[in-house]
């Protein structure tokens, strides 16, 4: 047996029952996301150490595009850096200090890239 995912109140974005029998839910968070060209990319990078538990971690926000290419640059610094990591929310994660590692290979890679905050 499958569990199956429990929907709340959220899940159906106000409209909750309609008599039309014709009727069709267009569902608008399946719209995929156009990834844009590298030079148009406006990332950060920057350290966090907050909720972490005293660790320090490089964050690279401000990628907009499909998850399935946030994912392949994440990987890409992970191996570049020879670091874990992940991506959460849009951000890539990298464990450690490697803003400036992380910031010459996006620079390299034709991003434009800025480095903010510790």
């Amino acid at each position: 047996m499958s569990k199956q995912k429990k929907n709340t109140f959220n899940d159906f974005s106000g409209i909750m029952f309609s008599t039309d029998p014709d009727f069709v839910y267009e569902d608008h968070s399946a719209e995929k996301q156009e990834t844009l060209p590298n030079a148009q990319q406006d990332l950060r990078v920057m350290l966090d150490r907050k909720n972490r538990g005293g660790k320090t971690v490089t964050l690279i926000t401000g990628f907009v595009g499909a998850d399935a290419d946030l994912e392949k640059l994440t990987k890409t610094l992970k191996t570049k850096c020879g670091v874990g990591g992940s991506t959460k929310d849009g951000e890539i994660i990298l464990q450690g200090d490697f803003k400036e590692k992380a910031f010459l290979f996006l620079q390299k890679e034709g991003y434009k890239v800025k480095k903010s905050g510790g």
